[in-house]
């Protein structure tokens, strides 16, 4: 689930093949986007709060009208399940990962594919921008983490330490660091330009699925299945 940016309103992700958005003040349902054939994945807002970009296990992307819910476009492409699909900083483009083993980049306007992200030799969990724009991060279950330029794809630096399949990355504030969470029970922080990493966060007792930074950058939190 995750908020429009006026924080108005929160889109859900459901395995009933549905997306749904709620009124905060409220709580009240205001319309199901329908169209998906199987799970939905992920679903989230672009950077302006007019669209929504939901990810299925029917192997497509949809773009969607966030104050109608009229679908816009349906993106396709990938061979496998779909995990994940979010925006650019700027919202002119979308970045999916795939049990393909592959994450792509499409242009929001037109919903051409511009990109194909490959090198993992695994299914991906996640990818997502940096705060700036200029780099994806991917997750996969080959146990790494990779940084791609943005711009033309090219792999920048693989985040290799981690013991168990990575669940998901999340860039710090400034775009220096990176923090992963993984199946083996820890997240790590990593420098961005060099890869290399920066700490361990040990304590859980299960695998970690996710990780965020502080608005600040000045704390990180994890979510865990135990």
């Amino acid at each position: 689930a995750t908020y429009s940016p006026d924080g108005e309103r929160i889109v859900t992700a459901s395995f009933d093949k549905t997306a749904k958005i709620w009124d905060v003040e409220t709580g009240n349902e205001i319309f199901t986007l329908i169209g998906h054939t199987r799970t939905v994945r992920s679903a989230v807002y672009n950077p302006d709060g007019q669209q929504i970009v939901t990810a299925s296990y029917d192997s497509t992307i949809k773009v969607w009208a966030a104050e109608t819910g009229h679908e816009l476009m349906t993106l396709k492409g990938h061979d496998d399940v779909i995990n994940s699909a979010s925006y650019s900083p700027d919202g002119t483009r979308i970045v999916t990962a795939s049990f393909d083993k592959t994450a792509k980049i499409w242009d929001v306007e037109t919903g051409v594919e511009m990109l194909t992200l490959i090198g993992h030799n695994s299914p991906l969990n996640s990818a997502m921008y940096s705060p700036d724009g200029q780099f994806v991060m991917t997750a996969s279950f080959d146990s790494t983490a990779r940084i791609w330029d943005a711009e033309t794809g090219q792999e920048l630096v693989a985040l290799v330490g981690h013991e168990g399949r990575v669940c998901s990355t999340m860039c710090s504030p400034d775009g220096q660091k990176i923090v992963t969470a993984s199946y083996d029970g820890t997240a790590k922080v990593w420098n961005t330009e060099t890869g290399h990493e920066l700490a361990p966060l040990i304590g859980h007792e299960g695998r970690v699925e996710r990780t965020i930074y502080s608005p600040d950058g000045q704390k990180i939190l994890t979510a865990s299945w135990d």
